[in-house]
């Protein structure tokens, strides 16, 4: 009923609190289901991530800047947030709640998101148990590999393909 990356980004979010991993794991089945929609709903849960990410880090501009996007995905595609577990109107309330407490710079804290499915929360809780994630624990504000895990990644591949995709580019160019 729900795919397994989406139920790995809320083991993650709900989880371990990395939401760099969050944004990673949706990031890359986007891309393989719906990559060039960019209103997409995926891409709506991926800005919602990276909006905690940079909540986290007092990056409060950075916060509200993705979460008001993924505000406006999510308003666009309203209908699917039932397919996804949520109840439309309590979400954006809660989402709208989430955006004020950024833009009044309150110190991040851990949010659950408030799935109504209580079949995926099931689904959740047990994933979790099998990757021995606690459900819904605090953020471990301590963890620096957590809280700044873009700055210590290895970016190489990434770095490789622009590079790539820049040659084929220049290639194209002069041709």
């Amino acid at each position: 009923m729900y795919p397994e990356k989406y139920i790995e980004y809320l083991i993650h979010f709900h989880g371990d609190r990395d939401y760099f991993e969050c944004h990673e794991i949706l990031e890359e089945y986007w891309k393989q289901v719906d990559k060039n929609n960019k209103n997409s709903i995926l891409v709506g849960f991926i800005l919602l991530a990276v909006s905690c990410y940079h909540h986290r880090r007092e990056n409060f501009s950075g916060a509200h800047r993705t979460l008001s996007k993924a505000l406006n995905i999510f308003q666009e595609q309203r209908t699917q947030l039932a397919n996804f577990g949520f109840e439309p109107n309590e979400f954006f309330v809660f989402l709208q709640d989430r955006l004020s407490h950024i833009q009044s710079r309150r110190t991040y804290t851990s949010m659950n998101l408030p799935i109504q499915d209580q079949e995926l929360i099931v689904l959740c809780k047990k994933a979790s148990e099998k990757k021995k994630v606690v459900w819904c624990q605090e953020s471990d504000l301590s963890n620096k590999e957590l809280v700044h895990r873009h700055a210590l990644r290895d970016r190489s591949d990434v770095i490789a393909e622009r590079n790539h995709a820049l040659q084929l580019k220049r290639k194209k160019g002069s041709e």
